[in-house]
């Protein structure tokens, strides 16, 4: 589990809690600010978007808390074996093993290379279902990101009509006593606002664009170890060409948990 989000959130909250002063707090809680803020931002939401894409919101903040899915230096190792295989018995050997393999992605990677399918064409099929993948991704986040404006404007509508609310209450007779504290209520639907467009939404968006980019890269090792196998490059050649996909600090972990060299006859030991 992935507890940086919670952590921030809760850094967070104590920092404004202290710098606003405990004793403080209670002059922060406005429930019809709440209700301008979180009701029109949920509104707008449900009136922008489709009900088959506000349903998937759950999965999404499931996945901003799950662990990093998908471990790059496993299936880098997992093809330096199929390469191993293949120049030794052949690509049609891979069909079997292609059966034990719970990715989709990549058991349908491995089948197109067993069936013979073009190059070109393996790279144009399964690219062309990375960048399906990215733009339903792109849906997904957008509807977070789309919160990052919304809420300060709601925020903004708040603060709005506070002050038409306190101006229509002005008494002129009774002086400009009671303006002070009207006018801090009014100005708590921007605190909010701002808030949760910050603090709550923009971190979610970042968090699921992270997770985006965990799995286009993991695919595009796929699309380009498929691709190296079916070439029949050495084992070794292809491990150093994926791991290249990779930062220097997540080379240094995989490495670090298996090692591939080669024999005269390019098999792996």
């Amino acid at each position: 589990m992935d507890v940086s989000l919670i952590v921030g959130w809760i850094l967070g909250a104590v920092l404004i809690v202290l710098g606003i002063g405990t004793d403080k707090v209670a002059n922060f809680i406005h429930i019809p600010s709440v209700i301008i803020v979180i009701g029109g931002t949920a509104a707008a939401l449900i009136a922008s978007y489709p009900f088959r894409m506000l349903a998937q919101i759950p999965k999404h903040i499931g996945i901003m808390f799950g662990a990093q899915k998908y471990n790059a230096g496993e299936v880098i190792y997992k093809f330096a074996d199929m390469a191993q295989t293949a120049r030794k018995r052949g690509l049609l050997i891979l069909e079997e093993q292609a059966g034990s393999i719970r990715d989709p992605f990549l058991k349908q990677s491995v089948m197109l290379i067993v069936d013979a399918v073009d190059a070109e064409r393996i790279r144009e099929i399964l690219e062309g279902e990375v960048n399906a993948l990215i733009d339903r991704h792109e849906q997904q986040i957008s509807i977070f990101e789309r919160c990052t404006s919304l809420a300060p404007a709601f925020g903004l509508v708040g603060t709005l009509v506070g002050l038409v609310n306190m101006l229509k209450g002005l008494n002129v007779e009774q002086g400009a006593g009671g303006i002070g504290a009207d006018m801090s209520t009014a100005l708590l639907a921007t605190f909010y606002g701002c808030i949760l467009a910050h603090m709550l939404f923009a971190p979610m968006a970042k968090k699921l664009r992270i997770r985006n980019e965990e799995e286009v890269l993991y695919k595009q090792i796929i699309i380009e170890g498929v691709l190296s196998i079916q070439a029949g490059d050495n084992p070794k050649f292809l491990v150093e060409k994926l791991f290249s996909y990779l930062s220097q600090d997540q080379q240094k972990k995989y490495m670090k948990k298996g090692s591939i060299g080669t024999d005269d006859t390019g098999a792996v030991s």
